[in-house]
C-alpha cells in the first residue's frame, strides 16, 4: 500500500475518450454491465413497492433491505479474500448466474400468486450474498482490462451508464407496474406487473453473463496468492488501516452511509406512500431525478476533471455539505413535482465526486491487494446499510418521515463539516 497517491492524468481529449470506446473488450465489459444495472434498478423501484402492498408496515421494508444488507456485511470481506485469489471475472460470473436462477422462481411466484413476505426476505437473502462477491469482484476488474492512466475516463463513463440505469430503470419500472397492476392500494400483489419485473431481472443478468463471457483479461505479472482466508484478510486490514488517508476516508463513507441509506431506501418510498393522489409512478420519477443529477454529474467530472474547490477531498465534503442542506430542505415537499429538482441536485453533487473518488482508490490500491481493498470499503457502506435500514423503519412508527429527512440532513451537515476541521480528507489530492 502507498502512502500517497500518484497523480491521475485526467482524459485530455476528445480522441481518447473515442479510442477507449472503440476496445471492443470495454465494451463488452460497460453494455453487459449496463443491462444489469437497468435491471436491477426496475427491481429496486418494484420490491419497496410491493412489500408496502402487502403489509404497508415501514418496519416490514425496513427488515426487507436489512435481508439485503447482512449477508453482504458478513460476507464481502471473504468475497474480497476470493476475488484475489480466483480472479474477478469468474466471481462474477458465478454471482451473475446464481442471481438469475433466484430472480427467475422469485418472478415464477408471483405470477402464480404464491408470495408471502418471508418469500422476499428469502430472496433479497440470497440476493445479499451473491453481491458480497459481485461488489468487490466488479470493482477490482476494470484495472485488470485497462492501463492504470484511463482509469479516470473509464470510471465516467461506467459511473455515466449506472446514472442513465437511475434514471430509466424508475420509468420502466413504473411504467410496467401501473400498465399490469392497477391500484396502489389493491389487495392482490401477484400481479402480472411486477412478475414482469422480476422477470426481466433476471433475463438482464443472463445476457450481462453473455457479454462477461467475451470479455478478455489482461495477464498480471505471476504473483504468490493469497495465504488462507483468515490470514489474507488481516493482511488486507493492515495494509488498509496503516494508511491513514484511506482509512480516514472509508469510516467517513461508513457514516455518511447512515444518514443517507435510511432516508433513500425506507423514508422516501413511505414519504411518497402517504402523499395524497400519489401512485408509483411519483416515486420513480423522484428516484429517476436523482438519476438523471447523478448522470450528470459523472459526465461533468469526465469533461472537466480538474475542477476541485482546492482538493478532492474538500470537493468531497463541501459536496457533502451541500447535500445535507438539500435533504432538509426535502422535508418541507410534498408533491413529486417539488422533490425532483432536489434530488437532481443530490444526484449532481454525488455523482461529480464520485467518479474521482473512485478512481483515487483503484489507482492506490495494488492490483494484488485490490479486491480485499474494495472488499474492505464496500463492507463498511453495505454493513451501515441493514442497521441503517432498521432504525430508520423503527424511528418511522414514531416519527413522520418529513423530521427523518430534517434530522438526518442536520447529521450529515455536522459530520462533514467536522471531517473538514479535524480529519485528513480535507488534503487529498487526485
Amino acid at each position: 500500500m502507498t502512502s500517497s497517491a500518484s497523480p491521475v492524468q485526467p482524459v485530455k481529449s476528445a480522441e481518447s475518450r473515442f479510442a477507449l470506446w472503440a476496445d471492443r473488450n470495454f465494451r463488452r465489459l460497460v453494455g453487459g454491465g449496463f443491462i444489469s444495472m437497468l435491471g436491477d434498478q426496475i427491481t429496486l423501484l418494484a420490491l419497496p413497492w410491493l412489500v408496502l402492498r402487502i403489509t404497508g408496515d415501514a418496519l416490514a421494508l425496513g427488515t426487507v433491505f436489512a435481508a439485503l444488507g447482512l449477508p453482504r456485511a458478513l460476507l464481502i470481506l471473504f468475497g474480497g479474500v476470493a476475488v484475489d485469489r480466483y480472479l474477478p471475472k469468474t466471481v462474477l460470473l458465478w454471482t451473475k448466474y446464481l442471481s438469475a436462477a433466484m430472480l427467475g422462481v422469485f418472478s415464477i411466484l408471483i405470477f402464480t400468486s404464491t408470495v408471502k413476505l418471508w418469500m422476499i426476505h428469502l430472496l433479497v437473502l440470497g440476493m445479499g450474498l451473491c453481491s458480497a462477491f459481485s461488489l468487490p469482484a466488479g470493482s477490482s476488474l476494470l484495472p485488470r482490462i485497462l492501463p492504470r492512466e484511463s482509469l479516470m475516463a473509464a470510471n465516467g463513463a461506467l459511473m455515466s451508464l449506472r446514472q442513465v440505469s437511475l434514471l430509466l430503470g424508475p420509468l420502466a419500472g413504473s411504467a410496467l407496474i401501473l400498465v399490469f397492476a392497477g391500484d396502489k392500494h389493491a389487495g392482490d400483489v401477484s400481479n402480472a406487473g411486477l412478475g414482469v419485473v422480476f422477470a426481466l431481472d433476471c433475463l438482464s443478468f443472463l445476457l450481462s453473463a453473455w457479454t462477461l463471457h467475451g470479455v478478455q483479461v489482461a495477464k498480471q505479472g505471476a504473483h504468490a496468492p493469497p495465504p488462507a482466508p483468515a490470514k489474507a484478510l488481516w493482511e488486507g486490514l493492515a495494509a488498509v488501516w496503516s494508511d491513514r488517508p484511506l482509512r480516514t476516508l472509508y469510516l467517513y463513507f461508513g457514516l455518511v452511509t447512515f444518514f443517507v441509506g435510511g432516508p433513500i431506501q425506507v423514508a422516501l418510498p413511505t414519504l411518497v406512500y402517504g402523499w395524497p393522489q400519489s401512485d408509483v409512478a411519483s416515486l420513480g420519477l423522484l428516484m429517476s431525478g436523482y438519476g438523471a443529477g447523478a448522470l450528470c454529474g459523472s459526465l461533468l467530472s469526465t469533461w472537466r476533471p480538474n475542477w476541485r474547490l482546492r482538493t478532492l477531498g474538500v470537493s468531497l465534503l463541501c459536496a457533502d455539505a451541500v447535500i445535507a442542506m438539500l435533504f432538509m430542505a426535502f422535508s418541507l415537499v410534498r408533491q413529486t413535482g417539488a422533490g425532483i429538482p432536489l434530488l437532481l441536485l443530490v444526484g449532481l453533487l454525488g455523482g461529480f465526486v464520485q467518479v474521482a473518488v473512485f478512481s483515487w482508490i483503484q489507482r492506490r490500491v495494488p492490483l494484488a491487494m485490490l479486491g480485499r481493498a474494495m472488499g474492505f470499503f464496500t463492507f463498511i457502506l453495505v454493513g451501515v446499510a441493514p442497521l441503517s435500514a432498521v432504525l430508520f423503519g423503527l424511528a418511522l412508527r414514531m416519527l413522520p418521515p418529513q423530521l427523518l429527512f430534517l434530522l438526518s440532513g442536520l447529521a450529515l451537515l455536522v459530520l462533514s463539516l467536522t471531517a473538514m476541521l479535524a480529519t485528513p480528507i480535507r488534503r487529498i489530492e487526485d
